[in-house]
């Protein structure tokens, strides 16, 4: 069996969270691959060292004297060497980087420093090959990831190693510019690494003990989601919730490999499994809850409008030709509502009213705004009756005003619209409905 391991930076901040590190990978032998991310922060007050270069970086492009920032920032990694009692040294790494920084090779150089050193101790710390991910992780001359090729030289190159550390979150273009993946792109990296590895599972370990099925800001103590498919995982992403970048989900299913999501300070968790298909059922009823505020519903009336072809989409030109997406569209036989994020809409309002009303010439357009729309997820609400009318009913008990409700053909996820001010409140009482009655 073979096993690649993903550490957030929360789980390398210092020595101490790497010697815990080191525990659980020792424990299982098949842990043969590692992607460890830059050190995160060791308390509430401290500084991600990514946040740290960037800073460092920054002032090196002003023509600032950063080396005293620089120096910070070794000593961040030197912190951890020390305290792993380890022979390491980091001298050359660091003068390369400073030489880099007076000849501005980039922000996204700057960047991926924290990864490529932190590969670096995580690889003398288990006695592991390091790679460098700017040799193996490839992107075209527009940043675009170049999935054939990374596959194809990672795999040749994994072939020759039993055991290796590959920084996460960065890569490179073809004329060797490194070029890093959006922030939490380690996440990816690891994904990327278990398709390369043919790994049978994909762990990827954090601060938490898996994906919880709501909002812990606003559920104390959520309850874990033991098994979830890569569907509702996509949905929930979708709609806010985040414990794994959403584009780590792609390479490794389309290779089926299974997610496993872990919390290196309880390693004796199960956490969640991320899986293609499952015959497990959930405990609950639904496996998930997730919403975002601040939506706008642009409400679009006509006679007849169920007769006369294209209207839907005359209407919805009408914001393609602004640049606005739209999340949903529920609609009646003589009505259609839009909704769209209100920040995004806001600057270009009158245009697309505008629009609207050359383009579809409706009766009536108006709008509704500062309005939240929440995500109800779950494979298990398929084979049940009443969801929908559970989760009403919760509403009305908690008197919440419902403004729309979205089912989708899969029966996979119920989306329901209501006001920015009832947005937590709708959020406790479908949890407690579907959740706390059923404990």
């Amino acid at each position: 069996m073979v096993k690649v391991v993903k550490f957030g930076g929360s789980s390398l901040a210092s020595a101490g969270q790497f010697a815990k590190v080191g525990e659980i990978i020792r424990a299982d032998e098949s842990r043969r691959y590692v992607v460890p991310s830059a050190p995160g922060k060791r308390n509430d007050k401290d500084v991600k060292v990514t946040d740290m270069l960037y800073g460092c970086y920054a002032a090196a492009e002003a023509g600032e004297d950063f080396k005293p920032k620089l120096r910070k920032i070794k000593d961040r990694f030197d912190a951890i060497i020390n305290g792993l009692h380890l022979k390491t040294s980091l001298e050359k790494e660091f003068q390369t980087i400073a030489e880099n920084f007076e000849q501005k090779a980039g922000a996204e150089y700057a960047a991926s420093r924290g990864e490529y050193l932190n590969g670096i101790i995580m690889a003398d710390f288990l006695g592991y090959t390091f790679i460098d991910a700017a040799e193996v992780v490839f992107f075209d001359e527009k940043g675009e990831f170049d999935a054939e090729k990374t596959n194809r030289v990672l795999s040749a190159r994994l072939k020759k190693c039993d055991c290796a550390v590959i920084p996460g979150f960065y890569g490179a273009k073809k004329d060797g510019t490194v070029h890093t993946f959006s922030r939490g792109g380690s996440d990816i990296t690891g994904s990327i690494v278990a398709k390369a590895a043919g790994a049978d599972l994909y762990e990827n370990w954090t601060d938490v003990s898996g994906f919880l099925i709501a909002d812990p800001r606003i559920i104390e103590n959520p309850e874990v989601i033991q098994v979830i498919t890569y569907r509702e995982l996509r949905e929930l992403s979708y709609m806010g919730a985040t414990v794994l970048h959403e584009d780590a989900v792609f390479p490794v299913r389309g290779a089926g490999i299974p997610i496993n999501i872990r919390n290196t300070n309880k390693p004796e968790d199960k956490g969640t499994l991320i899986v293609e298909h499952t015959c497990h059922h959930s405990e609950f009823t639904i496996t998930g809850i997730a919403g975002k505020k601040g939506f706008v519903a642009v409400n679009v009336d006509k006679d007849m409008m169920n007769s006369e072809v294209g209207f839907g989409r005359k209407v919805l030109s009408a914001f393609e030709e602004n640049g606005i997406s739209f999340e949903h569209m529920p609609s009646g036989i003589d009505t259609m509502t839009v909704f769209v994020h209100q920040e995004e809409f806001e600057g270009k309002e009158q245009q697309v009213l505008s629009s609207i009303k050359r383009l579809a010439k409706p009766d009536t357009v108006d709008l509704e705004a500062d309005l939240a729309l929440i995500a109800v997820v779950g494979r298990g609400m398929r084979s049940t009756r009443g969801t929908a009318g559970r989760i009403f009913s919760a509403l009305s008990h908690a008197n919440v005003n419902v403004k729309m409700i979205d089912q989708g053909s899969s029966e996979l996820n119920i989306i329901i619209g209501v006001a920015n001010c009832d947005f937590e409140t709708a959020i406790k009482s479908i949890y407690d409905i579907f959740v706390t009655t059923q404990l």
